[in-house]
């Protein structure tokens, strides 16, 4: 509490130098120097100027502990939120109507229309062996089978097995959907959630071998061991999209791919064109903005070249991430590696997704054109998870806050395609 009030106290006298030395690596990268003091004096543009805390709460939510400073402006109150690690330091900082967390962290999820629980039942299972072992959960239809069966990949981020974004579950929405279908769906933990702890001692020599591909490898062997099943598909959201074509060239055995919202660009290039977007919102001063799009443009020019990549720190580089991890997504071409996959492929994207855009949708349907086993489809008014837009034009990052569910369309669409293939 006291570290959250010193905080806000440093933010209304200005000392923005500071606040950065309280922030940890994660979120150092994505406020470079400059951008936490024009956020706070943009947002007293809006508001006015800061005049006190009012309260200050904690709460427990999906992210863990959250310290709730409400803070009087001039025209308008807001609660400053903030979660710490146990060094103290800051992992999260985010600015809320008042009571918007509280209203998160009260929300319960609701099964959507769609799912059928009395058509599949779940159990709790584990993935992988040793030091990595993960927690997950299989849905099976109801039946003796043989049933298809698909793995969901994770985003980016330490996810859970639900791809929980704020009061969003699109991994159990799509897992009891599909159940309801009578396709058997795995899903687990991250291993960056999990063992968060233990990868962060090893955070120099992090790539996507371990943060992802590693794991769903074992989940895919996993399936095998199950009598209940006959062919495993792939099902890669974002970050997992974009690793599918990887994932599926280490094991020639999977029998297909559905890759939702998958970029087919380089990670960096998608960052600079998502934080593009996300500054264009925040900070509407042209001349600022450009400032603190020239710090993201530098570590994208950093990772693409590899001579000063090796010797760059991971705070000089997009995300905070080390330069492992960018000198390994160096070596993959995605839209290479997928030109020459035997397995059939289901490519979905929302029209008004600004992580993933229709530039990223079209590079692959021009690099698999000739493939009779390959379809596309395009969503309008559906965002970066796959969920309804509030006005149907494009999402913002607010649009994660709106509980929502998956389209029943998309998972119509996944397991149509699914039992055509199978």
């Amino acid at each position: 509490m006291d570290t959250a009030q010193q905080i806000i106290t440093q933010l209304a006298q200005g000392d923005f130098a500071a606040v950065e030395q309280h922030l940890a690596d994660n979120i150092r990268s994505l406020l470079p120097e400059g951008k936490l003091q024009a956020t706070w004096q943009g947002l007293e543009q809006q508001v006015g100027a800061f005049q006190e805390q009012v309260r200050i709460s904690a709460l427990h939510t999906q992210q863990g502990l959250v310290e709730v400073v409400t803070c009087s402006f001039e025209r308008a109150s807001l609660d400053v939120n903030l979660v710490l690690d146990n060094a103290g330091e800051v992992v999260s900082l985010t600015i809320t109507p008042v009571g918007a967390v509280e209203q998160l962290a009260s929300a319960t999820y609701e099964p959507p229309p769609y799912a059928w629980p009395e058509r599949f039942h779940e159990q709790e299972v584990e993935i992988g062996r040793g030091e990595w072992v993960l927690p997950g959960t299989l849905s099976t239809p109801q039946g003796e089978g043989p049933f298809a069966a698909v793995v969901l990949v994770h985003g980016s981020g330490p996810n859970d097995r639900d791809e929980t974004v704020t009061p969003n579950k699109p991994f159990r929405d799509l897992a009891w959907g599909l159940a309801s279908q009578g396709i058997a769906v795995l899903r687990y933990d991250k291993r960056t959630k999990v063992y968060a702890a233990r990868l962060g001692d090893e955070r120099e020599t992090l790539t996507v071998q371990e943060e992802v591909i590693d794991d769903v490898l074992e989940a895919i062997a996993f399936l095998r061991t199950r009598p209940e099943v006959q062919h495993i598909f792939v099902l890669g959201h974002s970050l997992g999209g974009y690793l599918a074509p990887r994932i599926a060239e280490a094991d020639q055995g999977i029998y297909g791919l559905i890759i939702l919202a998958g970029s087919a660009r380089p990670l960096e290039d998608v960052i600079l064109d998502q934080m593009t977007y996300v500054l264009s919102l925040s900070i509407p001063d042209p001349v600022a903005r450009q400032q603190q799009l020239a710090v993201i443009e530098k570590q994208v020019d950093l990772v693409k070249d590899p001579e000063r990549l090796a010797m760059a720190a991971a705070t000089e580089l997009p995300l905070g991430v080390p330069a492992a991890y960018w000198r390994d997504l160096n070596t993959y071409q995605p839209t290479e590696v997928v030109h020459d996959l035997p397995q059939p492929m289901l490519f979905l994207q929302g029209e008004g997704d600004y992580q993933i855009t229709q530039e990223d949708f079209q590079i692959w349907q021009d690099v698999l054109s000739e493939r009779s086993d390959v379809q596309f489809k395009m969503y309008p008014a559906l965002g970066h998870l796959f969920m309804p837009i509030e006005g149907g034009q494009k999402a913002t990052p607010a649009t994660y806050s709106i509980a929502g569910h998956v389209s029943e369309e998309v998972v119509n669409d996944i397991g149509h395609w699914i039992k055509g293939c199978a």
